[in-house]
């Protein structure tokens, strides 16, 4: 039986999701179990996988579950103008849709040119873009720190470690977050993306430099520059906006909750324990397309077909009431699913960059702004309408006007 056959199964889309997907998951869990039959945009049935061990289950085995989109016995249903395509695609030769011993030697080599970063070099690109963010809005004494500082970080740095200009920023923003927001304007920002990537690697094959773009066309693995154009894509895409997120509900949690006030004063264990809180209570990754079963098989009490697609709820699982018994706080613990699990995980170099990233960003503000506060009910803040990545609109504050550093960036 196919998700959508399933007399109960429910759309994922909805306010409710957007508002309080924690409420969501719950419910969901509770009528259907841990993995529940769901209807993505056109009707297009899947599986949602909320269970923390079934969700172990299926990251850990990638020949079962796999990547490999092909697989998908949905294919001849699903529109050439089907919003989700640049999340589900057909045929993409990125390392998302790449399996095997392929995937590994292609994830060694992204690997290897994130881990060839210079930490102080990206601290400081961090630090310098964060302050001239700053900047542009300390004379003001008020701001939306979401749409002027969180969305505009983490591309600006990620844009200069792999070797564009800085003026290409603003545009991959925008691109970025019409693409991953799989709406009208998914496929156009999917196709500017593609474009500054492979005009990006044009250029880097003829004049190298240092930047992940040239080490990644150094590698001796015989990669093509399609297939290292589609890896920027996704470098880019899981970089920029999970990081975004990362700090916008990291100072949503810092500047509504009591606990950690502290760093609003210069503290900066509260940071740390603010943005791991964050990875299991709001990550910003909150659902992921997706996997492919590869025959017919179970999975909590469910039967899974050959060719069903499966969608990793690492949000679900984060709360998952048979491994958060107690229904503490996380404290230091990081056996969170928010940076995925398995071969396909996010790549440990790509995790402490984003972490730099978010962290220095963070500092920043509340070095620069250390009277910080709410300018509006925090009831009234509202989420970007994505089932898949959990981010603000926007978070309005105030502050004391204070004068720009000034200085121009290296």
């Amino acid at each position: 039986m196919s998700p959508a056959s399933v007399p109960d199964a429910v759309p994922f889309s909805g306010p409710l999701l957007q508002d309080d997907p924690a409420r969501v998951y719950r419910e969901l869990r509770r009528e259907h179990g841990s993995v529940v039959p769901v209807v993505l945009d056109g009707d297009a049935p899947a599986w949602l996988v909320l269970g923390y061990r079934e969700l172990h289950q299926v990251t850990g085995d990638p020949v079962l579950f796999s990547r490999d989109s092909e697989l998908w016995n949905q294919w001849e249903d699903i529109p050439d103008d089907w919003p989700l395509l640049p999340m589900i695609g057909r045929r993409q030769p990125s390392i998302l849709y790449t399996v095997g011993e392929r995937h590994r030697e292609r994830a060694a080599m992204l690997g290897n040119a994130l881990e060839a970063v210079d930490p102080t070099e990206l601290r400081g690109h961090s630090e310098r873009f964060a302050d001239e963010l700053i900047d542009a809005i300390c004379p003001r004494g008020s701001a939306d720190v979401i749409g002027e500082f969180a969305m505009l970080l983490p591309v600006r740095v990620l844009a200069r470690l792999y070797g564009f200009p800085d003026d290409k920023g603003p545009a991959l923003v925008t691109a970025l977050n019409d693409m991953i927001d799989g709406r009208e304007r998914a496929l156009a920002g999917q196709t500017h993306l593609f474009t500054s990537m492979t005009e990006l690697v044009a250029q880097r094959r003829k004049e190298p430099a240092q930047d992940v773009a040239s080490r990644m066309l150094a590698d001796t693995s015989g990669f093509t520059d399609e297939e290292i154009v589609q890896d920027l894509m996704v470098m880019m895409a899981a970089g920029h906006q999970p990081t975004a997120d990362w700090i916008g509900n990291s100072l949503h949690l810092m500047l509504t909750d009591s606990r950690f006030a502290a760093s609003l004063f210069g503290g900066r264990n509260s940071i740390a324990e603010a943005m791991n809180e964050v990875l299991w209570e709001d990550t910003p990754t909150q659902n992921v397309a997706a996997r492919w079963a590869s025959r017919d098989t179970q999975l909590g009490g469910r039967r899974i077909r050959a060719g069903d697609m499966v969608l990793l709820g690492l949000q679900g699982a984060n709360s998952d009431p048979q491994v958060r018994t107690d229904g503490s706080l996380t404290g230091g613990n990081s056996a969170h699913f928010s940076f995925g699990h398995g071969e396909h995980r996010c790549p440990f170099p790509a995790q402490e960059i984003a972490e730099v990233i978010a962290r220095t960003g963070i500092e920043v503000v509340l070095d620069r702004l250390p009277d910080i506060d709410l300018a509006v009910p925090a009831t009234s803040l509202t989420r970007r309408p994505s089932p898949w990545l959990r981010g603000l609109s926007e978070l309005p504050v105030t502050f004391t006007p204070t004068p720009a550093l000034g200085g121009s960036l290296a």
